[in-house]
């Protein structure tokens, strides 16, 4: 499948955005583990990494099939390691090649019963569940995916010991550990760094809690691109964000105004709002470091690009190993539209703001990533028209993203 995208001048109206993922799926692991007296949280995001978890949960198969949902398969496994039950774990062709030897081994050191079924060091699993883990202390590289330290917090407050984590070297994605922490304190456990790479969790277990999932700030980004990359006056609301969220992408206001976009909350009938506008002119250069937010990196990327500023983005380790190796799939597809970015250390990206000719009937590929498809979209507004092959992709965390551009303004057609 393929489409083609007229993109308008600028983009205007209110949009309904999808509610967090990083949030969903943290608190069905926790509703699950405190009982789901209160039935599934409210707000959960309807998009396929959340709706696979929420499956699951319900149906308890045999055979657990998470699909390509990095997030569900880490938070899963280790769910499943402290549930009563024998199961296997299991995803796509991707998924059966994206790495997850960390967590394993770290679940074998808390006790769990983890064996692989086809290759060492990935996905599937066979687990052999058990409510009676012992815990106690376990050390691993600061470095390693922020999903591998949440799954593993998540279900220390299950274990006998609870859990003393040690994160060794280089700590990334704090905001996303910090948030899991965040919500396992509103659930009620009893977590807290103890020190700068230091995580004690108690055994106080969690406790059932009505609980509303807010809207998602890594969403958002999408539309302050479009704000970003319109003429002067666009203007964007986007209801249920938080000023004050825990979630790490936030940041993504304070970033986005250097490239001329203006937030301002507000609450409208109770409901907290920000509105994006475009107002004056870019920074000339933009230097940052997307070690606590890989996620934003690729709509700066290509934000940059389409506006003429010059970057250096560093922190991008963890890009290799997410849906699609993103260092590389960023760098080819904006090779179709005439800009040669530079990478190094497997963690850097950087544009020197020169272009080249564009290969204009090069359609953008996707590389069944939901982020791939999302950022290059807004380019269509400076293009006028762009193709986007298998769009599909973003119903990993965003369903309703092609209709919400309808309503901004695009044209959007099948091809």
């Amino acid at each position: 499948m393929q489409i083609e995208l007229i993109g308008p001048k600028r983009v205007e109206g209110c949009v309904t955005l999808p509610a967090s993922k990083s949030i969903s799926n943290r608190v069905l692991v926790m509703n699950q583990l405190a009982g789901t007296k209160h039935g599934v949280p409210r707000n959960v995001s309807d998009c396929d990494d959340t709706r696979v978890m929420l499956r699951w949960l319900k149906e308890q198969p045999a055979v657990v099939d998470i699909g390509a949902a990095g997030t569900a398969m880490r938070f899963s496994s280790a769910l499943l390691a402290v549930t009563e039950g024998e199961r296997v774990i299991t995803g796509t062709e991707r998924m059966k090649n994206r790495p997850i030897g960390v967590l394993v081994d770290a679940l074998r050191t808390l006790g769990a019963e983890v064996e692989y079924v086809e290759k060492d060091g990935f996905p599937p699993l066979h687990i052999k569940g058990r409510s009676d883990l012992e815990g106690g202390e376990l050390s691993l590289p600061g470095n390693v995916s922020s999903q591998y330290i949440s799954a593993l917090l998540m279900i220390a407050p299950k274990l006998k010991q609870g859990l003393k984590l040690t994160l060794t070297g280089t700590v990334i994605s704090r905001p996303y550990i910090n948030l899991t922490m965040q919500l396992m304190r509103e659930f009620g456990a009893e977590v807290e760094w103890v020190s700068e790479n230091e995580i004690a969790v108690g055994t106080k277990r969690y406790v059932a809690r009505d609980y509303y999932v807010e809207n998602d700030w890594s969403a958002a980004s999408y539309w302050y691109e479009m704000v970003a990359l319109s003429e002067e006056g666009a203007e964007v609301v986007l209801p249920g964000l938080y000023q004050e969220s825990y979630q790490g992408d936030a940041k993504v206001a304070e970033i986005f105004e250097k490239l001329s976009v203006k937030s301002t909350f507000f609450e409208k009938d109770g409901v907290p709002c920000v509105r994006l506008k475009k107002i004056g002119q870019a920074c000339e250069r933009l230097d940052y470091d997307f070690v606590n937010q890989p996620d934003l990196a690729q709509t700066f990327v290509v934000t940059c690009c389409l506006m003429g500023v010059p970057f250096h983005f560093t922190g991008l380790q963890s890009l290799k190993i997410k849906e699609t190796d993103r260092i590389t799939a960023l760098r080819q597809e904006l090779r179709k539209l005439g800009f040669e970015v530079q990478e190094a250390n497997d963690s850097e990206l950087f544009w020197d703001g020169s272009r080249g000719n564009a290969l204009d009937t090069e359609p953008i590929d996707t590389y069944e990533d939901h982020r791939m498809a999302m950022c290059f979209a807004p380019a269509a507004i400076c293009l006028g028209h762009l193709r986007i092959r298998e769009p599909q992709v973003v119903s990993k965390s965003y369903p309703g993203y092609w209709e919400e551009l309808r309503k901004a303004g695009f044209e959007i057609s099948e091809e």
